[in-house]
């Protein structure tokens, strides 16, 4: 409902008034790094859509942007096909997505990890994580984005890739990630990073590959300032960007290809 402010207060606007221009349909599909898991407060429960994920940041931000936050927790290359896609249209101007992650396990694999190396074997669950990234993701992602274009052929699509995790330090209590293991899974989010990148650029001209890397540097897990969480309570919410993670690591990643 279009609102007015008026004196400080909020004021409907009259029947009869000349109705608001549509703004451009932005579209935010993928997993838990585009839904919000991790800002510790949700409006959907169920997929942890949060008012303070970066879409719905850029909502507010820019008043000719409509937005519609289809990303879900847990989403996979197959759930995206199969739940979100029915958020696109024909006349959506914008897509940002986040996937791969789930198909290639990672949040077990970091769970093995973070368990002392006497009843984890963290190295054979990397091995396996990155043998799906390898593998099996490429054509996944081709699949999403082939989709993705059918429905929206006209929209720009912004594929994101995820942050690094760690920063050479486990200060978590009850975590026992060795110096080697968050290396290895440090490279695994460059592995992955790279296969997006490569798949968006195959995807063609409409689509655009944000790396979310640099702009963590410096704001890992244990870091002093950091934007992402580390082991958390409830333990869904670990290892996600929180609220300064996405306005301050995704936000200005989105907005450079939106403008």
């Amino acid at each position: 409902m279009l609102k007015q402010m008026v004196g400080g207060a909020v004021a409907l606007v009259l029947v009869g008034a000349a109705p608001a221009a549509a703004g451009e349909r932005y579209v935010a599909l993928g997993d838990s790094y585009s839904s919000g898991t991790g800002t510790r407060e949700y409006y959907d429960a169920a997929c942890e859509r949060s008012n303070y994920s970066f879409a719905k940041i850029i909502d507010v931000d820019r008043a000719n942007t409509d937005v519609v936050l289809g990303a879900c927790g847990g989403a996979t290359t197959s759930t995206v096909l199969s739940g979100q896609m029915g958020n696109l249209t024909t006349g959506t101007r914008w897509v940002s997505i986040t996937v791969g992650g789930n198909d290639a396990g990672f949040s077990t694999t970091i769970r093995e990890c973070a368990e002392p190396s006497w009843s984890s074997n963290c190295d054979a669950a990397i091995d396996n994580s990155q043998s799906i990234i390898n593998n099996t993701l490429p054509g996944r992602l081709a699949n999403v984005y082939n989709e993705i274009k059918k429905r929206s052929p006209t929209a720009t699509v912004i594929a994101l890739s995820y942050p690094r995790l760690f920063m050479g330090v486990d200060c978590n209590a009850g975590t026992f990630f060795s110096s080697a293991e968050m290396t290895r899974l440090n490279q695994t989010a460059d592995l992955l990073r790279d296969k997006v990148r490569t798949a968006a650029t195959n995807a063609g001209a409409n689509f655009r590959f944000k790396d979310a890397i640099p702009p963590f540097v410096g704001h890992a897990v244990c870091s002093s300032t950091e934007w992402l969480n580390g082991l958390s309570n409830p333990t869904g919410e670990s290892y996600h960007p929180n609220r300064t993670g996405h306005r301050s690591g995704y936000v200005p990643l989105v907005r450079a290809v939106m403008g």
